[in-house]
């Protein structure tokens, strides 16, 4: 079970940093990121991180958000930047497990007030 934090209220052009952290570690993880729903959107990803380091990012959040983690830790953070009223949703951060499954927090609520 993964535990993600770190979301809230902020201005536009502000800044949140999205925390992750599995309850027990993950062995032989391939990777982790970021979903988020949009109001009224489907799911979309918004950041993976591969288990050799290699970064995807949405067209969305590119040069605004970096993901960040520790395959030894089964951590995975959410650095975003230059905050923008359409980044309000609901994120949720994902470990995937490989033969175990994905695993996935609970979604933390993310609101860019304009």
């Amino acid at each position: 079970q993964l535990q993600a934090s770190g979301g809230g209220l902020v201005q536009a052009g502000g800044s949140l940093r999205l925390t992750c952290a599995a309850s027990e570690t993950i062995v032989g993880a391939r990777g982790m990121g970021w979903y988020r729903q949009r109001p009224g959107k489907q799911r979309e990803s918004v950041a993976l991180l591969t288990s050799g380091g290699e970064t995807t990012y949405a067209d969305s959040v590119k040069g605004r958000f970096t993901i960040s983690g520790d395959n030894a830790k089964s951590t995975v953070n959410l650095q975003m930047n230059s905050l923008k009223p359409e980044d309000t949703a609901i994120y949720y951060c994902y470990i995937d497990g490989a033969r175990r499954g994905i695993y996935w927090g609970q979604g933390t609520q993310v609101t860019v007030s304009s």
